[in-house]
């Protein structure tokens, strides 16, 4: 045999080779939601790339949809946080308030009552 004939006989074997593994990977099982098994069973139809589309959009008009739900109820728990804060900063300032009445109050009478030992003292 020459040295050529033993290169096609080589290269025949390979190649036959090559295309029995092919056969066997395309044939082994695989899951619903492998890339080959998604790829043997996708049949685009001609003139309907606008279901993709519109499968697409909806997919991301529902996504949308929930990130702003969780936007809303984010918001609504923040509200319901700052109407309690506000209602405690009501409550101190008129406790606040209340206080500095008083302490004026007792500012005034502890006044008079100088007032009044001095007068004493003096007269």
């Amino acid at each position: 045999m020459s040295h050529r004939s033993l290169e096609n006989t080589k290269g025949g074997t390979e190649m036959k080779r090559s295309q029995a593994k092919i056969r066997e990977v395309e044939n082994a099982p695989c899951s619903e939601t492998s890339p080959a098994k998604m790829r043997k069973n996708f049949r685009p139809a001609s003139g309907d790339m606008s279901y993709g589309f519109e499968t697409a959009l909806a997919e991301a008009s529902r996504e949308v949809s929930l990130l702003f739900s969780k936007y809303l109820e984010v918001l609504r728990e923040r509200a319901a946080v700052d109407a309690s804060q506000l209602g405690e900063l009501e409550g101190i300032l008129t406790e606040a308030r209340s206080l500095e009445a008083n302490l004026k109050e007792k500012k005034e009478h502890l006044r008079r009552s100088l007032a009044l030992i001095s007068d004493k003292l003096q007269g």
